[in-house]
């Protein structure tokens, strides 16, 4: 038992690695100080509950398996897709089954269904936490370019195209016609029905 807290402890370090882990497709396109893979999954989880929702299915298990969907990167980093061209990781089952080794069944079994429900898109709660990861880099998109980072568009273009359910390209559309402000705005300006 001591082993398996032990190397639990250690999991739990590992992927405190993703709060210092940069997402490296900003830096390609000029952000300085882009979002770290955790601030990334922490929104994605988010988005991933409530396109869930919009899409009848369990918010809780998308939202879950979005926490979960880059935690290989504390391994294999976050490649970008032009390294993807010249670089093969492993896939993300099995860094995860090399993540979770030693640790209780339990726990490897929760984090390992995790990962291969999403990976293996075998549920809408996987699709949507699929969408979830894409709408999330639209969104963040959207932020860097109001910010003056004019590089941004291919991301919002790929991940627009990548959407697959009518919640997520909804809300894709919506946030492409809107500034990240505005909520803030009609809230300053009296309206409380947002």
């Amino acid at each position: 038992m001591a082993e398996e807290l032990a190397r639990v402890t250690g999991l739990l370090y590992e992927i405190g690695l993703l709060k210092r882990y940069k997402r490296t497709g900003w830096l390609v396109a000029g952000v300085r100080d882009p979002e770290s893979i955790a601030d990334h999954s922490f929104r994605a989880a988010i988005i991933a509950a409530v396109i869930t929702a919009m899409e009848g299915g369990n918010p809780e298990r998308a939202a879950f398996m979005s926490l979960f969907h880059d935690t290989q990167e504390t391994r294999v980093t976050d490649i970008p897709y032009i390294g993807k061209r010249y670089l093969k990781a492993a896939p993300n089952e099995q860094v995860t089954a090399d993540q979770t080794r030693g640790v209780p069944e339990a726990v490897a079994r929760m984090i390992g269904g995790a990962v291969g429900e999403y990976e293996g898109k075998t549920s809408l709660e996987a699709v949507c936490a699929r969408d979830a990861d894409k709408l999330e880099c639209l969104i963040q998109a959207i932020e860097y370019r109001e910010q003056g980072h004019q590089n941004v568009q291919p991301w919002i273009d790929s991940s627009l195209a990548a959407l697959t359910t009518a919640s997520a390209k909804r809300l894709a559309d919506e946030a492409l016609g809107t500034g990240s402000l505005e909520w803030m705005m009609r809230i300053l300006n009296g309206d409380q029905d947002t």
